[in-house]
């Protein structure tokens, strides 16, 4: 939860302990991540070259498929490649494989990035279906753009110099992430729930954001997308009491005024918040807390590949805890 029992009220709250029912499988599921058991689907392999190249005047005519390059993208994030090792790493899988593929130049790589035309991260609906979406959580991460590290930077004594994008997610109740998109640092993380709230399909019933979302826009948007949802936002601390509001705004404000916050969190189920945060780590653990994009079009995509990649690892396996203590 967002909100802990303050220690310097001499609560003392001892820290949760979990435990997973379904360990053996999850374990094998972590284990499948890691395997080098590379092959190339006949989907792949089929749709690598385009049927047609059709030459408009435009310059020369497309010899790889959007599926071909969105492919090459997906090996470079997880084993964190640069351009011209992915070429030689794809070319040498082609070989292995017996195939008679090969692979984009690396300067294709990096100008067709830009053209593909992602809306949502790939494999959301891998496991699931869109009917099983029943929660949604929202939050937002920032993604280094370029800059030094601490390391050097507090060796040599230099300034950060660092550029930041925003990342922008909704992980369902499976921990799909079901839309993401990315921002510069100066937009405000409510600005982007109605672009999030448009690529999420099916019914939901219950959403949770952080207090940076609570904004009369953001309910409005949630109430037109998600007409039978509850939205469960925490508001400020100075929040009062208006007519004018959000019903459930007003709701949670009384709630909390009656209950106390850690009261309101535990009946509404505030805790599945957790969900984004969950995804939020996994992205920062798993490909990184850098872009390597350079230009803003390239860099979105390379956000819905990296969710895409998330969400085909997530559906390998996952965990089943319950509380022991």
């Amino acid at each position: 939860m967002s909100n802990k029992y303050s220690d310097k009220k001499g609560w003392k709250v001892p820290k949760q302990h979990y435990k997973v029912s379904n360990w053996s499988d999850y374990n094998k599921a972590l284990c499948h991540r890691g395997r080098l058991d590379l092959w190339v689907s006949d989907e792949v392999a089929d749709s690598w070259y385009e049927e047609e190249r059709i030459n408009d005047g435009t310059g020369a005519p497309r010899v790889f498929t959007d599926l071909a390059i969105m492919t090459c993208h997906e090996v470079r994030q997880v084993f964190h490649l640069p351009l011209r090792q992915t070429q030689g790493f794809m070319n040498s899988l082609f070989n292995l494989a017996g195939l008679e593929l090969h692979s984009p130049s690396y300067s294709s790589l990096s100008k067709r990035l830009s053209g593909l035309s992602l809306k949502t991260p790939a494999y959301k609906n891998k496991k699931f279906s869109d009917n099983d979406v029943a929660a949604i959580a929202i939050d937002s991460t920032g993604l280094k753009r370029f800059g030094r590290g601490e390391w050097h930077q507090e060796k040599h004594k230099l300034s950060g110099k660092r550029s930041w994008r925003k990342l922008h997610i909704a992980v369902d109740n499976h921990h799909v992430i079901q839309a993401s998109d990315i921002t510069d640092r100066f937009a405000a993380d409510w600005q982007l729930v109605e672009t999030l709230a448009e690529k999420v399909e099916g019914s939901v019933n219950h959403i949770t954001a952080g207090g940076a979302y609570d904004k009369g826009p953001v309910y409005d948007t949630l109430s037109v997308h998600f007409d039978q949802a509850d939205t469960i936002i925490p508001p400020d601390s100075n929040a009062v009491y208006d007519k004018d509001n959000d019903w459930q705004r007003n709701r949670s404000y009384q709630e909390i005024k009656t209950f106390g916050r850690m009261g309101w969190q535990r009946a509404r189920d505030y805790g599945r918040r957790n969900y984004s945060e969950l995804a939020v780590q996994r992205y920062m653990r798993i490909l990184g807390n850098q872009l390597r994009a350079r230009e803003f079009s390239r860099q979105k995509n390379e956000a819905f590949i990296g969710c895409g990649i998330l969400n085909k690892m997530t559906s390998l396996g996952m965990p089943k805890s319950y509380r022991c203590a």
